[in-house]
């Protein structure tokens, strides 16, 4: 059976994003990079909200991938796209010229039914880098299998806050690293923990 694994950074004071959606107040870095694809060599599926996606699909596609380019950054490239793709949107329509147009959109309202099947067929792990809503949503409903919260040595002040108010779910220390080179701390947690 899949996991399905969550990956974000977070201030501090647990904003994901600053004012405006912006992330370039979050340290993002060759060791956040790292680390994401540390988890992406363990998943064959992603997981996207409607806002995150387009980030993706706007990034990814279009990095250098000559042996000349940061081979870190290149082979997240490469299984980023070569990954099964699945959107939980009732709004976004992929554009034919996508390099993604193959990727499949779910509703909101059959998300959950499409991710446990996803989660009992046999293979990699189903990831989500981001993607508040998505994954809040997964935590409150008990999807998630493990969470990996990177906590960037920043304060917001405001901005689009990790956590939902009000969510409640459980969550038992597997592990808690600096990642190296940075100031971030990586912390890995098991969600089905009761």
């Amino acid at each position: 059976m899949a996991k399905l694994v969550v990956s974000i950074l977070s201030s501090l004071d647990n904003y994901c994003a600053g004012p405006d959606g912006r992330l370039d107040m979050l340290p993002m870095g060759e060791a956040f990079d790292a680390h994401n694809l540390e988890l992406l060599r363990n998943a064959d599926t992603l997981l996207f909200g409607a806002v995150t996606f387009p980030m993706f699909e706007a990034y990814w596609p279009n990095v250098d991938r000559t042996p000349t380019n940061d081979p870190v950054q290149r082979e997240i490239a490469e299984r980023v796209d070569a990954a099964r793709k699945v959107i939980a949107s009732d709004t976004l329509v992929l554009a034919k010229t996508s390099p993604w147009a193959g990727t499949e959109v779910v509703s909101r309202t059959r998300v959950h039914a499409r991710i446990a099947e996803l989660k009992t067929q046999a293979g990699g792990d189903l990831l989500i880098f981001g993607s508040r809503i998505l994954f809040n949503d997964l935590l409150a409903h008990g999807f998630v299998d493990e969470f990996h919260l990177l906590v960037g040595n920043v304060v917001l002040g405001e901005g689009v806050r990790t956590f939902e108010p009000g969510l409640s779910a459980p969550f038992k220390l597997l592990g808690q690293r600096q990642l190296a080179g940075s100031d971030i701390a990586a912390l890995h947690y098991d969600c089905r923990a009761h």
